[in-house]
């Protein structure tokens, strides 16, 4: 059975950790502040919402379609213009990684579970991230 939700809002790829040191360890963390942890909470909130239920140790396949709000100024009279990109900007994997990562204790017990991974990004006239679990 397929279960398939979707999260408004701009997208967010998960960011690179920073790395500290203290007392002469390194420690690495993302600031408190950054988008990313608002964006797993969304997308964790959706899938609950949906009825997405941890799966124990079952192979999952997940499709995830990012779509970003097309900026009107790449946009004139007569459509979208020429010297706008083809495709957002972004690298799917880390916004995958963030989606994976927050499905995380909602949808399995590990992303490892995950067996099949389709990923997609787009534009579109509204931004959101479309995630369908089977």
């Amino acid at each position: 059975m397929a279960i398939t939700f979707t999260v408004p809002g701009d997208p967010v790829p998960q960011p690179r950790p920073r790395v500290t040191t203290r007392n002469g360890f390194a420690r690495a963390y993302v600031p408190k502040k950054h988008p990313i942890h608002a964006y797993r909470e969304a997308v964790a909130y959706g899938a609950k919402l949906a009825g997405v239920q941890l799966r124990g140790e079952d192979p999952a396949t997940v499709a995830i379609k990012f779509v970003v709000a097309r900026p009107p100024s790449h946009l004139n009279k007569s459509g979208v213009k020429a010297s706008a990109p083809a495709y957002p900007s972004g690298d799917v994997d880390n916004v995958a990684k963030a989606v994976l990562d927050a499905l995380t204790g909602v949808a399995w017990a590990d992303d490892k579970q995950v067996v099949s991974l389709f990923v997609e990004k787009s534009w579109g006239s509204e931004s959101l991230t479309e995630v369908k679990i089977w």
